[in-house]
């Protein structure tokens, strides 16, 4: 299963393992996606950044569309119409966290 994960918040005050972690994943600067398989180890990273991104199970055609863009981090616009709600509170309030499949209405309005 495919995941997409986007960074929601920038660099200042981050801590150092969550800098590491993130520079790990390839999420360097707000708006980055990275495309990954998921495992074991990818849900203990997910877990350290998740008050900075967010994530979901990508389809195959958003897949598709998102590898058009060339190659990995992609590099997306703000979202179409904004984040809804707060980019520091967690999905559905919020803008972090899993989305799980909703991450697809997102990445859309991003491309």
């Amino acid at each position: 299963m495919l995941i997409a994960i986007i960074r929601v918040r920038g660099s200042i005050g981050v801590t150092h393992k969550v800098a590491e972690t993130m520079k790990q994943l390839h999420l360097t600067r707000k708006n980055h996606c990275v495309v990954i398989e998921e495992t074991e180890t990818l849900k203990g990273m997910l877990q350290k950044v998740k008050d900075y991104v967010t994530w979901g199970e990508l389809t195959e055609e958003t897949n598709k569309k998102i590898s058009a863009k060339g190659k990995q981090p992609y590099r997306l616009n703000p979202p179409k119409g904004g984040f809804k709600g707060s980019i520091k509170q967690p999905y559905p309030k919020g803008a972090l966290g899993n989305r799980k499949e909703k991450i697809n209405d997102l990445v859309n309005r991003m491309l």
